[in-house]
């Protein structure tokens, strides 16, 4: 494509949403103002696992001010929603398989009638055995949550001859690694409203990160036409992954179908905390052996995925997991077994990096582990094992472009050594202790192996101006900026100067979920095809009057002109007004879908991923051993996106990552039953946070829009990593669970003979 080099990627600029989110006008769910709306209710289970022997709704219908009271009776369509596999009934028919499960929806006149009828609802249980524990699941003889069984998916990734491989190692190191459940913790609750349009269309708003996934469950669960169902994204306040599962959807949707009045339906905080998805907690054993100079030789791993009551995105997360343990280095003997299993715990599902932040508290681990047997540094031993271009991964694919771990280690090494140097001469206070550490990653942009395409329009009106198409939800990261400035860049204009229709159905088509850092590289394609596609039209239009050559023209700043000859011009406009004259069509759909090959179900091999970004965090922490306190006082982030369309939006997802990276390694845990609500629930705050330094990298990837990847998920990987082992630094002891909060630090304290009046006892890994 001829255009002029109008930089419009690679700046600064100004977010589409900035200045209306200072001024406090973006209308979210919550917000919307509806005609008399029904509020919206839901009762829950009680119970983790039991069959339910009767509902009796009489009393609760008579209750003053309510509208209708619905049960699993009432959905006309399929009652099973899934992102990968349908296995969760938006109301649940005969059997709860975990706390906070659907039972009965109530719309009233009143949020105050609402409550009443909930506690008027009488439910009659038969207690089943509870399964908290996805071993004891597996077990042959334990009670099956689902009919199909416990075990809901196993990845297998099998290379090279591992028992062979072990035998020669120098050096093997296996250890057992356990995370647990996490909140999202979103600054906005789960919200939706909706009402009937004229036509008889179902409209809802929703807080979600994928509209068009919610357009289709809403249809089935319904039995509707698709037409008769329209999902707009409201302005969405965080999503991290929990928002990609039906929250509201379906319930306004059941609501609208009988009753035709506007709803609206408001998570309270405690009801978030209840009902919505967490991160899975994965137990990772694993095993890695080196030669005598360090370098990697194999790596057995089994991961233990627990995914709770339903499946949500489980599937992906046990398979990404398994494709990303063994980190962003070559080993070229793997044998890794990942399990999904169901239990009576809250369903897990997709938060930010899909299992790989779990696989990277492990194999980073183990890099140092092995780094500190062989006697060489943490980071030397990173280098030598990095992944570069010719390298092949677990999963047999060979990299053939845009392997940049190797410059994020490269520039985060000058501050390495200089820390370790300064800290060698600048003693720790009394009780303190100082420590650095590394962590390294890797993250592959998109869906494992699958078909994961995205669709954009860019149309032109007869003045000139030019509208964006997208189905892509913006929650936050600001991928409406990212997609408008690749437009721009195409048809020389100002990102500012699109108009942006974005994550409603009944004017765009699917972009797929904004999930797995997939929108500015796949998204950004299909934006750029769209594009592409609409110059192509003006220019042979332009060719033709100015009897110039298509390859001489370029668009710039609503011309055209031939860069040969720049008194040959002709305004955009004249040439649009042209094209409708003679009845072309200025609205043109660009598509693409990232090279992927399906993983061997029995070895795992192919390409999950047409690419990938890497990172390195390096982590300078102080623990107090007499409180188990830790301090992080600097992460120095590096960070290959291949190329950064927007490097302040770049830097602020690093920023965001970073804060969630330290409350994964330090501070959060979800615990079934005990954790209600963010009173209960540890985050980090601006007082948490550490001096921050990102360094953008950019290994550029030749299939990406300008050679942009994503940076999304990979900000978080790295920074649990670095902490935990920043802290085994300072203290000579290794923690094997996370969090790694006070009781943890001081156990560790205590082990390792830092604790005053500790004697050294070793803790078991």
């Amino acid at each position: 494509m001829n255009m002029k080099e109008i930089k419009k990627i690679g700046r600064n600029w100004l977010r589409r949403d900035a200045a209306e989110k200072l001024r406090g006008n973006p209308v979210f769910c919550a917000d919307l103002t509806l005609e008399n709306p029904l509020t919206l209710k839901v009762l829950r289970s009680t119970h983790a696992h039991a069959r339910i022997k009767r509902i009796d709704v009489d009393r609760a219908s008579r209750t003053q001010g309510i509208a209708r009271i619905f049960t699993a009776a009432d959905i006309p369509g399929k009652n099973l929603a899934g992102i990968i596999n349908k296995d969760h009934p938006l109301l649940v028919p005969d059997k709860v398989r975990h706390v906070g499960d659907a039972i009965a929806l109530v719309a009233a006149e009143t949020e105050t009638a609402a409550e009443r009828a909930l506690q008027a609802i009488q439910v009659t249980y038969e207690d089943l055995p509870v399964i908290r524990d996805p071993e004891e699941a597996l077990k042959e003889d334990a009670p099956r949550i689902h009919e199909t069984g416990n075990l809901l998916f196993t990845r297998k990734i099998k290379r090279g001859e591992v028992e062979r491989a072990f035998d020669d190692c120098a050096v093997v190191v296996e250890k057992t690694y356990r995370t647990s459940f996490l909140e999202h913790a979103y600054l906005e609750p789960d919200a939706g409203a909706g009402y009937v349009a004229a036509d008889g269309t179902l409209v809802i708003y929703a807080s979600t990160q994928n509209p068009h996934y919610d357009h289709g469950e809403v249809a089935s669960l319904l039995g509707v036409a698709h037409e008769k169902v329209r999902i707009i994204q409201a302005a969405t306040g965080g999503g991290f992954g929990s928002k990609l599962d039906l929250n509201t959807q379906g319930f306004i949707g059941l609501a609208l179908y009988y009753l035709g009045r506007p709803v609206r339906y408001v998570y309270s905080r405690e009801e978030s905390f209840l009902a919505t998805a967490k991160r899975h907690p994965l137990t990772i054993t694993i095993k890695t052996g080196t030669d005598s100079q360090g370098r990697l030789m194999a790596m057995r791993a089994r991961i233990l995925c627990d995914t709770g009551a339903y499946g949500s995105y489980g599937i992906a997360v046990a398979s990404r997991a398994a494709v990303h343990a063994t980190g962003p280095y070559e080993v070229p003997n793997v044998d890794i077994e990942a399990l999904c299993v169901y239990t009576n715990n809250p369903f897990a599902g997709a938060m930010r990096g899909f299992g790989a932040p779990q696989a990277a508290f492990a194999f980073e681990s183990q890099m140092d582990l092995l780094a500190g047997e062989l006697g060489i540094s943490p980071l030397e031993m990173r280098r030598q094992n990095a992944l570069r271009e010719g390298s092949f991964t677990g999963t047999g694919q060979k990299l053939t472009a845009s392997v940049g771990i190797r410059d994020c280690l490269n520039a985060v090494k000058p501050f390495y050594e200089r820390v370790m140097e300064k800290w060698r001469h600048d003693p720790a206070p009394t009780f303190k202790k100082r420590g650095v550490g590394l962590g390294a990653m890797w993250y592959g942009i998109g869906n494992t192996g699958l078909q994961n395409p995205s669709t954009a329009q860019i149309e032109m009106d007869p003045e000139g101006s030019v509208t964006l198409y997208t189905g892509c939800a913006d929650i936050g990261q600001g991928s409406t900026t990212v997609l408008s400035q690749i437009a721009g860049e195409m048809l020389g204009l100002s990102p500012g100067a699109i108009r942006a229709v974005v994550a409603d159905t009944k004017y765009t088509t699917d972009a797929g979920a904004t999930s797995a850092s997939r929108q500015t590289y796949i998204s950004g394609n299909a934006v750029k095809d769209a594009a592409g596609k609409l110059v192509e039209i003006l220019l042979t239009e332009a060719s033709n009057l100015l009897k110039r050559p298509k390859e001489s023209l370029i668009v710039d700043s609503g011309l055209i002109r031939d860069k040969n000859d720049p008194e040959k011009t002709v305004p955009v406009t004249d040439i649009v007004r042209r094209a409708h004259e003679k009845g072309l069509s200025l609205k043109c759909q660009g598509s693409f879908d990232p090279v992927t090959e399906p993983l061997d179900p029995e070895t795992g091999q192919g390409v999950p991923y047409a690419t990938y970004a890497f990172a390195c965090h390096l982590a300078q922490v102080t623990v107090d051993v007499l409180t188990g306190e830790v301090e992080v006082n600097r992460i120095v982030a590096a960070h290959d996106v291949g190329k950064a369309i927007n490097p302040a939006g770049v830097i602020g997802q690093i920023y965001g990552g970073v804060a969630m990276g330290i409350g994964f390694g330090l501070m959060e845990r979800y615990v079934p039953g005990r954790t209600v609500s963010l009173n209960d629930y540890d985050i980090p705050t601006c007082k948490d946070m550490p001096d921050i330094v990102p360094i953008v990298v950019e290994s550029a990837e030749p299939t990406g829009p300008y050679g942009a990847k994503g940076v999304g998920e990979p900000a978080l990987i790295p920074t649990a990593p670095a902490v935990l082992n920043a802290i085994s630094d300072a203290l000579g002891e290794r923690i094997y669970t996370l969090p790694a909060n006070l009781e943890r630090v001081l156990e560790a304290a205590v082990a390792a003979g830092v604790f005053p009046g500790s004697h050294g006892v070793k803790q078991p890994a």
